[in-house]
């Protein structure tokens, strides 16, 4: 386990860390919801993705994400990565002397949040659903709830190629939603169990709403994660306001890097510093 840090806690940056580039959407969100704090980002990219691995090798690949922030002197570190946080939560915050957030708990609580009639939707990675682990937070706090989680593969490769607004976008969502409200027609709530997927949050919500015939409410993960992000520093009295604060950009591998970061981050992004775990 690290050091605690001498450093003043609200000086000190957020960590973030993701399998790959997806996880820049929780940076993009953290940053909109705390504007004043500085962050600091590793994506693995060289070792993407964490679904295919076993959950012990997961485990040492997100220790070895969260040691490379804790040598950064983070005050807080969010797992980005669902299939992180759905395996190696308990042992990750075992081994950080700083708050750990996971990506499935706050999505667990917005959706609890939102829905009317507790039947709540989750699309995600394949590694992610069959892990079950947002129906298990959801039923560790709400057992009456119903939740019906589908994979939806395809829309990962979508938000990598910038296809998020089109029909093929639409085609893909309507085509995986259908499957999901045919499980559960009553669904009123959809949580987007992946970080890729916020980008696609306008089609999911247009196909969602055409299929059920109402207005079904999207829970974006990274969002969620940024407020709880907030709430965690201001019951520490950690938070940072005024000026904008900085992003330093890590990865494990540089490929197609140029091309992806700024589309996940919704801003430009020059410089990813190359790191070896």
């Amino acid at each position: 386990m690290s050091e605690p840090s001498s450093s003043p806690p609200s000086r000190r940056p957020i960590g973030v860390f993701d399998s790959g580039v997806g996880g820049l959407t929780v940076v993009r969100a953290v940053r909109r919801a705390l504007p004043g704090e500085d962050v600091v980002y590793l994506g693995d990219t060289a070792r993407v993705p964490y679904g295919s691995k076993s959950p012990r090798t997961v485990e040492r690949y997100s220790l070895a994400c969260q040691r490379f922030l804790l040598d950064r002197d983070v005050k807080l570190v969010l797992i980005a990565c669902n299939t992180a946080s759905a395996t190696a939560l308990p042992a990750l915050r075992e081994a950080s002397p700083v708050p750990v957030i996971g990506a499935v708990e706050p999505g667990a609580d917005s959706a609890l949040a939102a829905t009317r009639n507790k039947r709540i939707g989750v699309i995600g990675t394949l590694a992610t659903v069959r892990s079950g682990a947002y129906e298990a937070a959801i039923a560790a706090r709400d057992p009456s709830a119903t939740v019906t989680a589908l994979a939806c593969p395809l829309l990962v490769p979508l938000a990598e190629e910038g296809w998020v607004d089109d029909e093929i976008a639409l085609a893909v969502a309507r085509r995986y939603l259908s499957t999901l409200l045919a499980r559960d027609p009553a669904i009123d709530t959809l949580v987007l169990g992946c970080t890729h997927y916020p980008l696609l949050a306008g089609v999911l919500e247009r196909a969602a709403r055409e299929l059920a015939g109402r207005p079904v409410t999207i829970v974006d993960s990274a969002s969620a994660m940024a407020e709880w992000a907030r709430r965690a520093l201001d019951a520490r009295h950690e938070n940072r306001r005024g000026a904008p604060g900085t992003l330093a950009c890590f990865a494990t591998d540089t490929s197609r890097l140029d091309e992806l970061a700024p589309r996940f981050l919704g801003e430009p992004l020059d410089v990813f510093d190359l790191v070896d775990l």
